[in-house]
Parts: structure tokens; C-alpha cells; sequence
């Protein structure tokens, strides 16, 4: 038997006997391995978040401006398709309207009690009495309003005056229109709506501007 204290045993001293050997122990080098690794891992984590940075910085600032530029067209496209209301004609005024009141059903004084109650709304009245044979008995509602070609204007205006009518026009050469009263006529419309309904034929309303 020896004493032997072979290298790596940590000083201690072991008894060697027959052919059997201490095992020797490695060097603890475990530990630097788990700090080594450790620190590759960190060292990735700030390449990485660096990467997001300079993505941020080069990408993102350049993506909000264009998106911000974006913004600024859609905004202004919007302002410039906001309809604008087209400059309409003037309505003639009801004393530049010569109307022709004539009635085309069997009840009698109807033409003359409307001619004088459209006189008093200011038109001008022209012919008073009955409608003639293409018409007479054959209007089955409120009324007829004949004009001229081209005579809009004034069939639009004295519409305002009595609803449930059709306009039509004809050849004639003056520049009057006809009231031709129909089966179901019972009276014109009332004073302050036909105001109303004038008004807003002069001043249509303006149309609305789309949402942006």
C-alpha cells in the first residue's frame, strides 16, 4: 500500500489498494459555458432590438409621412367635389304671367271665382270662360297647365298655385299659359303655401356635400 495525492484530487489523500484507482474529477468548466451562452443570448436580443430601431427610424417615420400625405389628398379631393349648386334661371314673377282660366267641367263660376283669386296673388289674367273641345269634360283631375314650348318658367310658377296638375304644351304664339280646371278641382292652394312653394322654387336648396 502507498499514499498517493495524484493531481486533481483536491489535495486529499487517498489509499491506493490492489489494481482499483480514485476517479479523478474534471475541471469545473460548466459554469463558464452557462455564462458564455448567456451571454450570446443578450447579445442577439440587442442586435435584434437595434434592427427594430433602425427599421423605425428608416421605414416607419418615411410610412407616417406618406400616410400623412395620403390624408392631406383624400382631404382636399373631398373639398373639391363638394357640388356646388348650378346658377338656375330666375322664375318669372307672377305679374309677368298672363294666365288664361278655363274650365273644362260642368260646374258653372268656377273659372271666374279662380281667375279672381289668382288676380289677387298678383298674376295677370287674360281669357276667362269655358275650355275648349279638346279639353271640356275630359280633365279628370285638378287641372291642365298649357303653355308654349320653352314656357317652364311660368307653368312651373302658376304649378305653385295648384297641386295635382300636368303640364303640357302647345303650338300657340303668345306667351300666355292656360289654368284648365279638372273634375276633381276643389279650390287653389292656400296663400301661405303657395308663398312657400314660390320661395323655394327661386332659392332651391343648396345640395349637401359628401362625407369625407
Amino acid at each position: 500500500m502507498s499514499m498517493l495525492t495524484p493531481p486533481g484530487m483536491g489535495g486529499k489523500k487517498y489509499r491506493v489498494t490492489g489494481d482499483r484507482h480514485p476517479r479523478m474529477r474534471r475541471p469545473r468548466h460548466r459554469r463558464r459555458i452557462v455564462l458564455a451562452a448567456a451571454a450570446g443570448i443578450c447579445a442577439l436580443g440587442l442586435v435584434g432590438w437595434g434592427t427594430l430601431q433602425l427599421i423605425d427610424v428608416f421605414g416607419g417615420t418615411s410610412g407616417k409621412a406618406q400616410a400623412a400625405e395620403k390624408g392631406a389628398d383624400a382631404k382636399q379631393k373631398c373639398a373639391t367635389a363638394t357640388p356646388t349648386r348650378p346658377a338656375a334661371a330666375k322664375p318669372p314673377a307672377p305679374s309677368d304671367i298672363t294666365v288664361n282660366v278655363l274650365n273644362a267641367t260642368p260646374r258653372g263660376g268656377l273659372a271666374k271665382r279662380t281667375a279672381d283669386e289668382l288676380e289677387k296673388r298678383g298674376f295677370d289674367i287674360g281669357k276667362v270662360g269655358n275650355a275648349p273641345a279638346a279639353y271640356d269634360k275630359k280633365v279628370k283631375n285638378n287641372g291642365v297647365l298649357l303653355g308654349p314650348s320653352g314656357a317652364d318658367g311660368p307653368l312651373k310658377v302658376l304649378a305653385t298655385q295648384l297641386a295635382g296638375t300636368r303640364q303640357e304644351t302647345d303650338g300657340r304664339k303668345d306667351r300666355s299659359v292656360d289654368l284648365i280646371i279638372g273634375d276633381t278641382f276643389q279650390d287653389l292652394t292656400k296663400a301661405k303655401d303657395a308663398e312657400k312653394a314660390l320661395a323655394a322654387l327661386a332659392h332651391p336648396p343648396r345640395p349637401k356635400a359628401p362625407a369625407c
